[in-house]
């Protein structure tokens, strides 16, 4: 199998460089580094959109995700990602009015200009970082994974690491939003065609989706049926996942800008019926690895059914194309991310363009050894981490929505949003109940969101009509 690594990884690194080459150019503004000129067209802006947001977790997490709790699996990401592309299409057209308006260098520095206030900049900032660097960790806590049993006594984990991260800074370095744009749909095109293969070939090894499905409803019948032989998929579950995930283009800032950077609005109206496309494509063969690990491989760890599924179960071509795809995934959504930082970060800053654009290049560098660090103390929950994840960011969407919607968006809001991020983390801490009765918190939480930001926005347009008349 090394000749084929090494022939398709070259080919993958060679992309990587061209699409570098073809990014930089000389005494470019921190604009062009960091937004790409703002003239991403539908086809590289669905690329990029897809590719970040399915990756390493989606690769691996998800297969494992339906060999473990069923078909609630499909429900979870597949009906929520559908109404994410319908919320795209308001929010896309609501956050570019706004920006046109009011300038845009990233969402922290976006709400920091509506509010008028520092605070709301640190709050937006504050949030994507608590959660987006173990988000992050979580893509190269899964690619070590794989890559470990995969390879074992190789290399120690750290080192696929640190490879993955070095260079990722290399071409972010050179190319800057631009290039990560382009490593993106290299990505995407690679992510949909090995999953594709592997998912044909597991459901092939499973007899066909009948049977497979015969002898689960025979093994494990909870896996056929919700809540699912956990119990994972209560109601509650599905509910608080499905708004976690619509909210993912305002709360987390590496699509939030991407929706900015497209060219037009025709444009974003393109890309986002593209990307509920591509989610049924790439999660459509996930069930398919998964009903396979729950046929032959159900009491198997993690680590050792990807390493099965996705590895030495599939002809030699099949498997270094899997690896390369597998660390092409994570990279681009490493990349995407640990940029997107950098990019909030530097929305916040003042000073000459070239002071700014150093201390945004030395935060991406900084950002990057954090996630390292985390990334060893991560758990093998791939999926369920990454819901935490999206949960957490979308405590501060109501001032978002706020600061989108209105022209003069009313700070009760950011009061809001700053309650349910404070709450939300002492639950993750275990310093409050992540429990209320029946119900659980961030169904809870969502609740109460809903609720008062309703509330407080009817209330506000309410008093801007009167003093309109």
């Amino acid at each position: 199998m090394t000749g084929w690594l090494i022939f398709f990884f070259s080919i993958f690194l060679a992309s990587l460089a061209y699409a570098s080459y073809k990014s930089y150019r000389k005494n470019r503004s921190s604009d062009e580094f960091i937004l790409a000129g703002s003239n991403i067209g539908a086809i590289l802006g669905f690329l990029t959109f897809s590719a970040a947001l399915f990756s390493a977790f989606t690769f691996m997490g998800m297969p494992d995700f339906f060999r473990t709790h069923g078909v609630g699996a499909w429900i979870f990401l597949g009906l929520s990602d559908a109404l994410m592309v319908f919320f795209l299409l308001w929010f896309g057209y609501q956050l570019r009015k706004r920006a046109s308006i009011r300038g845009y260098k990233g969402v922290a520095g976006l709400i920091k200009t509506c509010y008028g206030s520092n605070f709301a900049g640190y709050l937006i900032f504050a949030s994507a970082f608590i959660f987006l660097i173990p988000y992050v960790a979580i893509q190269i806590r899964g690619i070590s994974i794989f890559l470990n049993a995969a390879f074992p006594n190789f290399l120690p984990d750290w080192s696929w690491s640190a490879i993955m991260v070095g260079i990722m800074l290399a071409y972010a370095a050179i190319g800057g939003l631009k290039a990560i744009m382009y490593s993106d749909a290299i990505q995407g095109i690679i992510l949909l065609t090995v999953i594709w293969i592997i998912g044909a070939t597991c459901l092939q090894m499973s007899g066909g989706l009948q049977n497979a499905m015969e002898q689960v409803a025979i093994t494990n019948p909870g896996l056929t049926t919700l809540p699912g032989p956990k119990g994972l998929f209560s109601s509650q579950f599905l509910i608080a996942s499905t708004i976690a995930i619509i909210l993912i283009p305002v709360s987390q800032p590496q699509f939030t800008t991407r929706l900015v950077v497209m060219k037009d609005l025709k444009a974003v109206h393109k890309m986002a019926y593209a990307v509920g496309i591509f989610a049924i494509l790439v999660i459509l063969p996930t069930a398919s690895i998964g009903l396979y690990g729950a046929v032959k491989y159900p009491d198997a760890t993690t680590a050792d059914f990807l390493s099965q599924a996705l590895l030495f179960d599939q002809a030699v071509p099949v498997a270094a194309l899997a690896v390369v795809g597998l660390f092409a995934a994570c990279l681009s959504t490493t990349n995407a991310q640990i940029f997107a930082l950098g990019t909030e970060l530097r929305s916040l800053l003042s000073g000459s363009d070239r002071t700014v654009m150093l201390i945004t290049k030395i935060s991406v560098f900084i950002f990057s050894m954090i996630v390292l660090v985390f990334s060893t103390f991560m758990s093998d929950e791939l999926v369920l981490l990454a819901r935490v994840s999206f949960t957490g960011t979308s405590m501060v969407a109501p001032a978002i929505l706020g600061a989108v919607i209105f022209k003069n968006p009313p700070k009760s809001l950011l009061l809001l949003s700053s309650l349910a991020l404070v709450y939300f983390i002492l639950s993750l801490l275990g310093l409050v109940s992540s429990k209320y009765g029946n119900m659980n918190l961030d169904f809870l939480l969502y609740c109460i969101l809903f609720v008062l930001t309703l509330i407080i926005m009817v209330s506000h347009q309410m008093k801007e009509n009167k003093n309109e008349t």
